[in-house]
């Protein structure tokens, strides 16, 4: 395995070290534990590994039964941000599991509140300071502002291209990490902390369960901070154009031309996302079948063309393959029709 690259500033560093300070006890052993030397704790352009950064938070965490590592009035003790994962976890969408974030988070602190928003097309998650955060405060923002990103991209997995990140403070000499962190523009002396991102996202549905959460909780600041690279948001997007008008939309010329891409990049993203638009077809074509053939007194003729198969026989094939049956045993299984 590759050494991960030095960019996390020092800053951020010594922000854990004023939570060792603030509870009146030494940091020595968090220290070790990543490989930090002291030496480096004075130096402004000094940066640590990812690797690290999370060795050193874990062990604080641990050590001052503090998930906040000392920002607020009153501690987030172990296992708080597995609390706030489990309770947002079962959600139908992006949309409700991040409202339910921001109305837990404010059940338990009271220095700042987290706010989503939607206007027109984009949605920004916002962090308003209720109380002076002190030195801490850039550290703060920062890292509530990454694990909610980091948060949902977990929960729809996907990667969340944001349109911006903003902070409420001067440029910091170590601007340049925040780059690495939000990949997007970044944006300094804002009103209050937050970022924004296409309000399309929100309609994606969760796609981790319990087990996925409990293996996460492990270790969660690598899966936390991860930039994914699939983007769900393109199939979700078909998979709609194909609900609505599947049969006027039935190569990828045409559906390239309503999303407004070149086909060569509508296949290089379909590939980045491990799925292909004869999969996305298939998908809608059986959940239009199995609705009509369920909800509906349509003939097999129509449910047929709906599902935009060419003759009852490539259909048939197809469901035997989906469900192990024939359309009509489905039917009458599923209906008593």
């Amino acid at each position: 395995m590759q050494p991960t690259a030095a960019e996390t500033p020092i800053a951020f560093v010594q922000s854990i070290i004023h939570a060792y300070e603030r509870y009146g006890k030494a940091p020595d052993h968090a220290l070790r534990a990543a490989q930090i030397p002291q030496s480096i704790l004075a130096r402004p352009g000094a940066r640590v590994t990812a690797d690290q950064f999370e060795a050193l938070s874990d062990a604080a965490m641990r050590e001052l039964d503090d998930e906040a590592l000392g920002w607020f009035a009153r501690r987030l003790p172990w296992g708080t941000n597995g609390m706030l994962c489990r309770a947002a976890l079962p959600s139908a969408d992006l949309r409700v599991a991040l409202s339910r974030w921001c109305r837990h988070y404010a059940l338990l602190v009271d220095d700042i509140r987290l706010e989503m928003r939607i206007e027109g097309g984009s949605a920004h998650l916002d962090v308003h300071e209720r109380t002076d955060l002190g030195r801490q405060r850039e550290f703060c923002l920062v890292t509530t502002l990454r694990n909610a990103l980091g948060f949902a991209c977990w929960l729809i997995d996907s990667r969340i291209p944001l349109t911006g990140a903003r902070f409420p403070y001067p440029e910091p000499a170590h601007a340049r990490a925040y780059g690495v962190i939000f990949r997007g523009p970044v944006s300094f002396q804002a009103r209050h902390a937050g970022f924004s991102f296409d309000a399309e996202y929100l309609k994606l549905p969760v796609r981790r369960d319990d087990r996925d959460l409990r293996q996460m909780l492990l270790r969660p600041l690598p899966l936390i901070v991860l930039q994914y690279r699939r983007d769900r948001l393109l199939s979700q997007r078909l998979r709609d154009l194909l609900r609505a008008r599947g049969l006027e939309l039935s190569n990828a010329d045409a559906l390239a031309f309503e999303l407004n891409l070149s086909t060569r990049t509508l296949y290089r993203h379909l590939s980045e996302e491990g799925t292909s638009l004869q999969r996305l077809k298939d998908e809608v074509r059986q959940e239009v079948a199995i609705h009509l053939l369920t909800k509906s007194r349509k003939s097999l003729k129509q449910v047929v063309a709906a599902a935009g198969f060419r003759n009852e026989a490539s259909f048939n094939r197809a469901f035997r393959k989906w469900t192990g049956q024939s359309p009509g045993q489905y039917r009458h299984a599923m209906t008593g029709r």
